[in-house]
């Protein structure tokens, strides 16, 4: 079966426009509002509730999550399982890629003399290097977009983009990334996880009654 980046599209077009229109938003406060000024609204806006909940929010963006879940669903169909890994495995290198080229600090060594300002959530290990863009909000859009193109239910749709959404406002609570970084996995994501499943989902192999079923069927 023959699938398009258009057939991808289609299929998760809900999604997709939402996250455009998301976008928008998201860069007219960049034009609007300094990287500081977007740290700082949200950094110093901090609860001992969002203290508790937000490492562990952000920890659903967290690479093994996606594999623990493909390991589960390899019991049931290999086919989904193999596209979750490598959506993860390509969309993950990529970014590691820009990490390394971009080489840019995180909030810990940018605002390393203003530290005293700062709120860290305690038992975080709080990084300060390759800041852009944010891995983990990258894995968190690229997870959404690959759920909502194989879901029946494509009402779905909301809970991943929300999911999404709270993914990378953890990573910028927990002041590992700015609110560039996010955008920037955000957008390398979406983009480049639909791009990977118009491509790989139109191997023959992945519609092959073998690829269909699970180590349980």
């Amino acid at each position: 079966m023959k699938i398009s980046i258009k057939d991808v599209i289609q299929r998760i077009r809900p999604f997709f426009i939402a996250y455009l229109i998301l976008l928008c938003g998201c860069f007219i406060i960049k034009l609007l509002y300094s990287t500081d000024d977007i740290y700082f609204a949200v950094n110093t806006r901090h609860t001992d509730f969002l203290d508790t909940i937000e490492p562990y929010i952000t920890d659903l963006g967290n690479g093994w999550t996606n594999i623990i879940i493909a390991a589960v669903i390899t019991l049931y169909n290999y086919r989904v399982a193999f596209l979750m890994v490598t959506t993860f495995l390509v969309t993950s290198s990529a970014v590691q890629l820009a990490k390394f080229f971009f080489d840019a600090p995180r909030p810990k060594l940018y605002f390393k003399d203003q530290l005293s300002k700062l709120h860290f959530v305690k038992g975080v290990d709080i990084l300060s290097n390759h800041s852009f863009p944010s891995g983990h909000t990258l894995t968190a859009f690229a997870t959404g977009v690959l759920i909502t193109y194989l879901v029946k239910n494509k009402s779905w749709w909301i809970l991943l983009l929300f999911y999404g959404i709270m993914v990378g406002f953890s990573r910028m609570y927990l002041s590992q990334h700015f609110f560039e970084d996010v955008i920037g996995g955000s957008v390398m994501g979406v983009f480049l996880s639909i791009f990977w499943i118009g491509w790989i989902d139109s191997r023959p192999f992945m519609n092959s009654p073998g690829w269909n079923r699970g180590l349980l069927r």
